[in-house]
């Protein structure tokens, strides 16, 4: 089984639910689980896990190179480049590496051969393990944009005969998607805020679109008021756990704990939020 953890905005408690819940998985009811976090941009499961690492590896895209002394500027790459990185100018052909999706397309339309492929560095992925889960993640080189193909390196870590989680980034965006497509549920994370409930709405708008079941979680769920409970009752969205506002859970995160160790009363909360899951 697959699971995502996504949400609509940022600092919603999206890792707390990543990781706690793995930890559940694997210490409670010894599930074979693997932890991915595909926030490659702002990686911080591992924070929490402090993973023995076993294996290191940089990610590369193909991009295109052109030799001058070969390009009769036709243009025809620059006409069907989806991304503008590559463009054709008074006969000058320029590429934007940057804006490069890998596709190989203009390597095969170039009739002169003037383009070759050479490979472009996005980030790194590293692997290890902690309290029994395999666990892997991304992270992006530094003024990197061009997160999907990081994400869908470590989503190849995909652990087929147990149970995956995957750490989402937040938004609505390619990331998300990528980090999502795929998976067999998503756990949409809110908070009961004015800004918590757009963003849900964003998110469940995607969520639906890609075709994929879903229920939502509500992290301090003692804050702000009932509209967010109100909008799942009217949309049929189940809402599988809700947190409350509690200052413990705040001091462990902040050390890098985990509330299902620092906290063992929770582990009610988590054991419900696992059985509905699996059920």
């Amino acid at each position: 089984m697959k699971i995502a953890v996504a949400s609509g905005k940022g600092g919603t408690g999206k890792t707390t639910i990543a990781t706690n819940l793995a930890y559940y998985l694997a210490n409670s009811i010894g599930q074979n689980v693997t932890l991915l976090d595909c926030d490659v941009e702002e990686p911080n499961c591992h924070l929490f896990l402090q993973p023995r690492w076993e294996k290191v590896y940089a990610v590369s895209v193909p991009v295109p190179e052109v030799d001058a002394s070969k390009c009769n500027g036709c243009g025809i790459c620059s006409d069907l480049c989806q991304f503008s990185a590559i463009v054709c100018i008074n006969k000058n052909t320029l590429t934007f590496p940057e804006l490069c999706h890998g596709c190989g397309l203009c390597t095969r339309v170039c009739a002169p051969g003037a383009i070759k492929e050479v490979q472009r560095e996005l980030g790194v992925v590293e692997m290890g393990t902690a309290y029994g889960i395999n666990f892997a993640h991304g992270k992006l080189r530094i003024g990197e944009s061009m997160s999907p193909p990081l994400i869908k390196e470590v989503k190849r870590k995909f652990n087929s005969s147990g149970i995956t989680i995957i750490d989402s980034p937040p938004g609505t965006s390619c990331p998300v998607i990528e980090a999502i497509k795929g998976t067999d549920f998503v756990l949409l994370v809110t908070e009961p805020t004015p800004f918590g409930l757009n963003d849900l709405q964003l998110a469940v708008d995607m969520v639906r679109v890609v075709g994929i079941p879903f229920a939502v979680i509500i992290n301090r769920a003692d804050v702000g008021d009932e509209r967010v409970q109100e909008y799942c009752s009217r949309e049929g969205i189940p809402i599988l756990m809700e947190i409350p506002e509690d200052r413990e859970i705040a001091k462990t995160y902040s050390t890098g704990g985990l509330v299902l160790k620092d906290i063992p009363a929770y582990g009610g909360k988590f054991s419900l939020l696992a059985g509905a899951l699996l059920s």
